[in-house]
């Protein structure tokens, strides 16, 4: 039987761009010449819901909400109205490599990782094997990070994410970073994840890779959700976003 795994209500998320006095300013206690306080709705009104064993592809134009909307879910930004659910435990891949201190070892990075994920040491320590294994960096393991490669450190994240043991696993373009074999053997992991009735939410350009590994698609255009319907069905929805210009974007002037 599946249960909802991640309920949106209503869900809208404001930012505000500007007006805010810098440190000079606060010192000489005058105002520069700048442009009023521009607030952006990045999100607006978002709801829906996703079963456990979906595989969900998020899709839209770059500016559509789609990277805000995943923090939101990870718990990295607090909506600004409207709530949010999910349940178990959530890996999230927003930028691979994003969480890594760069003075760190790549095994320190694991431990550090494991640790914001919720994972005791023993247990990371006991699947520690497995993540460097996947991440294939047995060679650079005590290595600072910020001589990693983009593709290591992309190997290294998503390695992390999926030894966890997550319920929910979000994957934000991980599968254009590193080469054919890391992104076979990504998307191999990632199938056995909907064998396993876990919930995985995929965000790619990538139209025939959403189609190909998701059964649901949702569509965001200007923070608003277009679409959400079998992933075959959501082409037209998803170029009508892509070719979307930010002229039409909607933001409030305060």
């Amino acid at each position: 039987m599946s249960h909802v795994d991640v309920r949106f209500e209503a869900v809208t998320k404001t930012f505000r761009l500007g007006g805010v006095r810098n440190v000079k300013e606060h010192v000489l206690g005058v105002s520069g010449h700048r442009a009023k306080p521009v607030r952006i709705e990045a999100v607006h009104e978002l709801s829906l819901e996703i079963t456990s064993g979906e595989a969900v592809a998020l899709l839209g134009h770059n500016g559509s909400g789609k990277s805000t909307t995943l923090k939101m879910l990870a718990g990295t930004v607090a909506p600004t109205s409207g709530r949010i659910w999910a349940r178990g435990r959530i890996a999230p891949l927003l930028e691979l490599g994003s969480g890594f201190h760069p003075d760190l070892t790549g095994r320190e990075n694991i431990f550090l990782n494991a640790a914001i994920l919720g994972i005791r040491r023993r247990e990371t320590a006991a699947r520690l094997d497995d993540i460097v294994a996947f991440a294939e960096v047995d060679t650079f393991l005590d290595t600072p990070v910020k001589f990693f490669s983009s593709g290591m450190s992309a190997r290294l994240g998503f390695a992390i994410a999926v030894n966890v043991d997550p319920d929910i696993l979000i994957v934000d373009e991980v599968l254009a970073v590193g080469d054919e074999n890391f992104q076979e053997k990504c998307l191999d992991r990632m199938q056995s994840f909907k064998r396993d009735g876990r919930t995985v939410i995929l965000v790619t350009h990538s139209y025939d890779q959403a189609a190909a590994f998701c059964e649901r698609a949702l569509v965001l255009d200007h923070g608003r959700l277009t679409f959400d319907g079998p992933a075959a069905e959501a082409e037209p929805a998803y170029h009508a976003s892509s070719r979307a210009t930010a002229s039409s974007s909607p933001a409030q002037r305060s």
